[in-house]
């Protein structure tokens, strides 16, 4: 009778542990980094969504664009959301981390902003510009000062790729400055009153800047400088991270960026309906 018993016990316990086991394969937990404005804005939009579906949502917010990388790659995150696909694309190579993107959400139109100068025509000569020490950047705010007449940039150059020495012609002397940390953009265009200042959407945003209204001038929303998920290599097919995706991608987070940033957040065309 004992021996009965026992065996009983022990098989409610495997079947406990079973149901216990699918309870738990049922339910995922992940853990993205993002910018604090707007990617982590947006990201809980998407957190009930995702808890209705058994996924957890947990947010880490980051102030720089380094560490994002260095944590998804040492598995502190599962994922990121701060980057466009061609920061990714230089950070991979400069790095060799093993991550890629699983989908893009937004742009954000980046633009330059001035305390003093008030219109293009405006512009002094010898203006500084002050822009970040991001290399991938450097091409993008140069290809928008081209297409506002401002530069002209060597014709044999990829505009994506284009530096400073690839300037061929500068009517107005503007002068570039490419060394300031992306971070620290706003507090440039609080101190630097004459100077032109190009800050990234997020940054202008947090700073309480509208990039619609304060702006000198800015990209428009065709900017191929698309943000996107980041994840480990190995994780490309992880059901929980491209669900994530999915909803970010959703009609719902969509109409979210649309009415709540009023143009400085534009969900990617190829996801817009």
């Amino acid at each position: 009778m004992k021996k009965l018993m026992f065996l009983i016990a022990a098989g409610l316990i495997l079947l406990l542990a079973a149901c216990g086991g699918d309870d738990d394969a049922s339910e995922s937990e992940i853990t993205v980094g993002a910018s604090s404005v707007p990617h982590a804005e947006i990201l809980e939009e998407a957190q009930p969504i995702l808890e209705e579906e058994g996924i957890t949502l947990n947010i880490d917010t980051y102030q720089d664009y380094i560490l994002p990388n260095d944590d998804l790659e040492n598995g502190t995150l599962d994922a990121n959301f701060f980057q466009h696909q061609p920061y990714l694309d230089q950070a991979v190579e400069d790095t060799g981390y093993e991550i890629e993107s699983i989908g893009n959400v937004h742009v954000e139109p980046i633009g330059i902003y001035s305390q003093n100068v008030e219109s293009i025509d405006d512009i002094p000569e010898g203006t500084e510009v002050v822009l970040s020490n991001s290399i991938t950047d450097q091409g993008r705010i140069l290809t928008l000062f081209e297409n506002n007449g401002l530069i002209t940039l060597d014709e044999d150059v990829e505009k994506s790729s284009a530096t400073i020495d690839d300037i061929v012609e500068n009517p107005l002397n503007l002068s570039f400055h490419p060394d300031v940390d992306p971070a620290f953009l706003p507090e440039n265009y609080e101190s630097e009153e004459d100077a032109l200042v190009v800050i990234n959407t997020n940054y202008a945003i947090e700073a309480g800047l509208n990039p619609l209204e304060d702006a000198l001038f800015m990209e428009d929303e065709d900017s191929e400088y698309l943000n996107v998920i980041a994840v480990r290599s190995e994780d490309v097919d992880n059901e929980a991270l491209n669900r994530l995706v999915e909803v970010l991608q959703s009609e719902e987070l969509q109409d979210f960026m649309l009415e709540n940033y009023d143009g400085a957040v534009v969900p990617t065309p190829t996801n817009a309906e």
